[in-house]
């Protein structure tokens, strides 16, 4: 009795802080409620806990929760943002504006640096987005074979996942971030049957982003996915290269409607001035109008919420103003352009120089620290994965900007990068 009464008590495993991550990661497999297009979502709010969660665990520990570098990098935004937040049309706007902002560039990934502990809560997080996007992928598949995804071209096949017709390039976002995460941890030197699946996922996911019909969501993979092979190494960068091609000529060749309307997509990326369609129309207008914005206020922008009250003053008459969306269970209606669909001009307009010199300064520091990770890490497909995640944000911001449900997967994202990055080199996380 002695003896059993001095024996320690058995532990159980801890959970891993990265789980909360991970329901904000699985809350994007929901459908969209009604009228909830553009909002705040589910993911957003508990995104909202998380941070209070981290900001209690911090308090509690009594510890510095950030390095110097980290603060320092993840906190410029915060200059832009009180400056334009002061020019918004309307305190509410400003303070709207603001706390967006703050959530996607600041609070949720400050969480994600500091509730990841080492590389494997960061592979249990990078697996979360491979499932979401095999998830809405295998909907959206399903959506261009029987003829019930949002109107493309008078018919309803585009692949828009549970995000629907109001917001077509959702699902495009999710695949393609969940491809570049399969493609880092494929390349990576985790066990050979981890690195297969991710392989298989990867390939999986091509068809899905294909059907997405989404020209930006296709440039800004290319870009990240040869900067990840380019990390990787020559020989793996040539095998994987066979490889996709390969899995394209299948795709493009299977597919007889798809293969018409997917030429006819790829094409339409280089008509820029030779009969350029109505959507490219309406986003060089657009682009032109931010242009015109910053111009009358270069410094400062026109205020945080502001471009959509002064897009008509500035835009010319051949802006259509709205796109027509139709399909994937909801009828017929008028999409407002309300943004141009370009972060970096969305930036310069709204906030000037000082809001695109803190924002771009921030993501220009956090790729030089994620780069320079890479030399002579023995975690490799941690940094191909946030390397990846990054360079395919900063080049997706050229054709795309923040807003809609899976606006929250940029904030996480920029976690990981930043954890991997700023977080010191024993991998333990920062300040443990």
């Amino acid at each position: 009795m002695a003896g059993l009464a001095l024996a320690p008590p058995r532990t159980r495993a801890a959970l891993s802080p990265a789980l909360p991550l991970v329901a904000v990661v699985a809350l994007l497999a929901l459908p969209l409620g009604a009228g909830g297009e553009g909002g705040a979502g589910p993911a957003d709010a508990l995104s909202a806990l998380v941070v209070l969660y981290c900001a209690i665990r911090v308090v509690r520990d009594r510890r510095r929760p950030l390095s110097r570098t980290a603060a320092v990098v993840l906190g410029l935004p915060v200059l832009g943002l009180a400056v334009a937040a002061t020019g918004a049309i309307s305190p509410g706007a400003g303070l709207t504006g603001m706390g967006r902002y703050l959530q996607v560039f600041v609070l949720v990934p400050a969480a994600v640096l500091l509730l990841l502990r080492d590389r494997s809560d960061f592979r249990l997080l990078a697996w979360s987005f491979v499932a979401l996007a095999g998830w809405q992928g295998a909907l959206g598949v399903h959506q261009y074979v029987t003829g019930t995804g949002a109107s493309y071209q008078g018919e309803p096949v585009r692949a828009v996942g549970t995000f629907g017709a109001q917001d077509v390039m959702g699902m495009a976002t999710v695949v393609s971030l969940g491809l570049v995460c399969a493609v880092g941890l494929a390349l990576g030197r985790t066990p050979l049957r981890q690195r297969v699946i991710a392989a298989a996922c990867a390939l999986a996911l091509l068809l899905p982003l294909a059907l997405s019909f989404s020209r930006g969501a296709w440039i800004a993979t290319a870009v990240a996915c040869t900067l990840q092979l380019a990390l990787a190494g020559l020989r793996r960068a040539l095998t994987v290269a066979a490889a996709v091609a390969a899995v394209a000529v299948v795709l493009v060749g299977g597919f007889g409607l798809g293969s018409a309307m997917l030429q006819e997509r790829i094409s339409s990326i280089t008509q820029v001035t030779d009969a350029p369609d109505q959507s490219v129309t309406d986003r060089y207008t657009m682009w032109a109008a931010a242009a015109g914005m910053w111009r009358e206020q270069p410094l400062t922008g026109v205020g945080l919420k502001g471009f959509p009250e002064h897009r008509d003053a500035h835009a010319s008459l051949a802006l259509s103003a709205a796109s027509d969306t139709e399909g994937a269970g909801a009828g017929f209606r008028k999409q407002a352009l309300l943004s141009p669909h370009n972060m970096y001009l969305l930036v310069l307009a709204e906030q000037g120089l000082i809001g695109l010199l803190a924002l771009a300064g921030g993501w220009l520091a956090l790729l030089v620290c994620a780069l320079r990770r890479m030399r002579g890490t023995t975690a490799a497909d941690c940094g191909l994965v946030a390397c990846g995640l990054l360079v395919w944000q900063l080049t997706d911001f050229a054709y795309a900007d923040i807003g809609g449900p899976s606006t929250v997967l940029t904030a996480v994202c920029l976690g990981l990068v930043a954890w991997w990055g700023l977080a010191p080199k024993s991998g333990e996380g920062p300040a443990r």
